[in-house]
């Protein structure tokens, strides 16, 4: 392989993985936008702690941090294991997500925050699955 057709691969799957995360984010803001226009009431109180209003930029942070982080992870296990790294990835991202639920089930808030905020978990992923890991050849 040429020294252009590997940085033609890397600026690829660079820009791939960067609409990946670029995707999660804004995904999971049009999913709280239609919330919020719909009147669901983002407020979620956890045992023990005062109530808690999930505005825009709980949103951006959470759903920012978790597709860097799994970019990251990916990055790290295509290193490491370079063969195994996409099914264990997406094995792994499956697994976080499913995870990602227990704190939905142990706060108290509305139906409708439930709803989207457990939308907002399965979009990430969604964009992580789809846009992170190398196609398959």
């Amino acid at each position: 392989m040429s020294a252009a057709a590997v940085t033609s691969l890397t600026t690829s799957s660079l820009r791939r993985r960067a609409l990946g995360v670029g995707a999660a984010v804004v995904s999971c803001l049009v999913i709280w936008s239609i919330g919020a226009l719909a009147g669901v009431d983002y407020t979620v109180e956890s045992p023990g702690q005062p109530a808690t209003v999930i505005g825009v930029g709980a949103i951006v942070m959470v759903s920012l941090g978790a597709a860097l982080l799994g970019w990251a992870t990916l990055a790290l296990l295509e290193r490491l294991a370079p063969r195994a790294a996409r099914p264990v990835w997406i094995s792994s991202a499956v697994v976080v997500t499913l995870l990602s639920f227990a704190p939905l089930l142990n706060v108290d808030a509305t139906g409708g925050a439930k709803l989207a905020l457990g939308a907002t978990h399965v979009a990430v992923a969604v964009a992580l699955i789809a846009l992170l890991p190398r196609p398959r050849r």
